[in-house]
């Protein structure tokens, strides 16, 4: 079922013109990857989504119902986790996520059960701690269970992720790997190894247009260059192999190693070990090179 629909919209700041007649669908129990550098416009789209900015042209859908900008009846359907969530650091986790329950107007008996959940669910529930002795991690995990304790239908994450360290970014991809059967999540990042690990989907957003739409094996089937990584146990070696190689052109080296650029890998491969064979050369590792998200945002966004 299509949860979110986008229908030619654009936006534009005076002559600046950010996001730029883009047309898409989303459908339910996806984790969607909207991707971009900073500034490229993703949260300006998902502010759009939430009804907090107007809309110049075209009309956003949730469920086949219009977003509107200001109060949206739509965002009862939305749980919203902004890039820097701001807490009364005064309160525990646990009292905080009652105010929120209680503000949306969740029987007292589910809200404690909910927020009991939600807690465990993001690592939190043993903390007594006040908000402001939470790290920046914990207040990101405080934040996907108050986006949560509605129970939306679509999760909005605005950069979850960009100033957590490994550990930290690891806790909040595999909270929301998790909660994938329970609520769509769109996912904002610019560290696209994030979407690599998570996302079902993901659009690259450039110059105010999705770029690349799809999934990630679409993705890299559509746009990824096919390489063969050739490893040579020292430089001379690989250097005998390109001199005496009719793929010259094909071919970029790299100390001891080759990356061979192929429109067919199986052929390819045939060559290198014949011409390795004829040559009395012993590769270390011939391997396929599948090029990462970066790779191909680069190579597209150019």
């Amino acid at each position: 079922m299509t949860i979110l629909t986008l229908d030619h919209v654009t936006k534009s700041f005076g002559s600046n013109l950010v996001i730029d007649d883009i047309s898409f669908q989303l459908e339910e129990g996806k984790i969607f990857g909207l991707l971009g550098q900073n500034g490229a416009g993703k949260t300006t789209l998902m502010k759009m989504i939430l009804g907090l900015l107007p809309i110049t042209k075209g009309k956003i859908l949730l469920f086949d119902e219009e977003v509107k900008y200001g109060y949206s009846p739509t965002n009862r359907h939305i749980g919203y986790l902004p890039d820097v969530p701001s807490y009364y650091s005064y309160m525990t986790a646990y009292e905080y996520l009652i105010l929120c329950g209680e503000i949306t107007g969740i029987p007292k008996k589910t809200l404690k059960e909910r927020a009991e959940k939600y807690l465990k669910l993001v690592g939190l529930e043993k903390n007594k701690k006040k908000i402001q002795q939470f790290s920046r991690g914990m207040k990101q995990r405080l934040g996907i269970a108050q986006a949560l304790i509605h129970q939306p239908k679509l999760l909005i994450c605005d950069e979850p992720t960009s100033a957590l360290d490994p550990i930290g970014r690891k806790e909040i991809l595999d909270i929301l790997k998790s909660i994938k059967k329970e609520t769509t999540v769109i996912l904002s990042t610019h560290i696209l190894h994030d979407a690599e690990q998570i996302c079902d989907e993901v659009a690259m957003l450039h110059n105010g247009k999705f770029v690349v739409t799809g999934t990630l094996s679409e993705i890299m089937k559509t746009h990824s260059k096919q390489q063969i990584r050739v490893v040579f146990d020292d430089e001379k070696q690989a250097q005998n192999f390109v001199e005496k190689s009719e793929m010259i052109e094909n071919v970029r080296i790299q100390s001891n190693i080759l990356l061979i650029e192929a429109t067919n890998i199986k052929d390819m491969q045939k060559q290198i070990f014949t011409q390795c064979t004829t040559l009395h050369l012993f590769p270390s590792s011939i391997e396929i090179v599948h090029p990462s998200l970066d790779e191909i945002f680069l190579e597209v966004s150019r």
